[in-house]
């Protein structure tokens, strides 16, 4: 990490560290959404958007007021994408978004984006209900599954090292980046490496700790770290938060907001060691 690990120059503006676009969101769902939303803002990009359905307005503009909010047509789901993609430095997708119909469009509109896409979560799930879209996504896209998400999408597998196989596999198929989240995070790569993450505790096993993780690897993307590195950098990073929050709170009390909460140490451990 250290040795592509960016340094801010003084003289930077918010549009020198990108714009990332966060597509998720759904009745019912919108803590997700707000869960990535809020780490995409505290890992640094420059501008954060959210596209969500039109019952997440006044929910995202309250929660997270350094975001700016677009909505769809739909009061309950999300439905079509924003018109131009083209102004955004990376998208994160999925996080609350369900898995409707209607919500399958969305991954339409990824292939003329051009660029690697950051996929979790109900996106993955509408990814393993639609397996032709696997082929549509862009080159070095990053998927970010835990193991069930994994099994959906890929088949069923008796163990974890038949997990961590399949996944150097398929990212080399597919060529795309698979990040296989678990207590020592795997990140597969197009070229058939393969990375463990060594950072993370039992207290991150909740609910919301995956939209986290994608609002992280989507902002670093946004600040111009290649997939494989944002990957790499956002599970180091997302597990670092962890392991403070985890010190700080216990495992059982901590919560997904504490580890968007510690970010900041993570960072300043990082700083410490340029």
């Amino acid at each position: 990490i250290q040795s592509f690990l960016k340094k801010r120059n003084p003289f930077a503006h918010k549009g020198s560290f990108g714009h990332a676009l966060l597509m998720a969101g759904s009745y019912g769902k919108m803590g997700a959404a707000v869960l990535a939303a809020k780490a995409c803002t505290r890992s640094g990009a420059g501008l954060v958007t959210a596209y969500l359905p039109r019952c997440g307005y006044h929910i995202m503009q309250t929660a997270v007021p350094e975001v700016m909010v677009m909505t769809d047509q739909h009061e309950e789901i999300l439905t079509s994408a924003p018109d131009d993609l083209s102004k955004y430095s990376a998208i994160g997708i999925g996080p609350g978004i369900g898995t409707s119909k209607e919500t399958v469009a969305l991954f339409s509109n990824l292939q003329s984006y051009g660029r690697p896409v950051v996929v979790d979560a109900d996106g993955m799930n509408i990814l393993a209900q639609h397996q032709e879209l696997l082929s549509q996504l862009p080159a070095l896209s990053v998927l970010t599954p835990h193991p069930k998400e994994f099994d959906r999408l890929f088949g069923t597998h008796q163990s974890d090292f038949d997990r961590i196989q399949k996944a150097g596999e398929q990212s080399v198929r597919l060529g795309l980046v698979i990040v296989l989240k678990g207590h020592h995070t795997l990140v597969s790569t197009p070229d058939g490496k393969q990375y463990f993450n060594i950072t993370g505790n039992a207290g991150m096993a909740k609910g919301g700790s995956g939209d986290v993780l994608t609002g992280i690897i989507t902002s670093l993307m946004a600040q111009g770290y290649e997939p494989v590195q944002a990957s790499l950098l956002g599970v180091w990073l997302h597990g670092a938060a962890g392991d403070r929050a985890a010190q700080a709170l216990s495992q059982e009390a901590m919560l997904p907001t504490d580890i968007i909460t510690f970010l900041s140490q993570a960072f300043l451990e990082l700083r410490a060691q340029d």
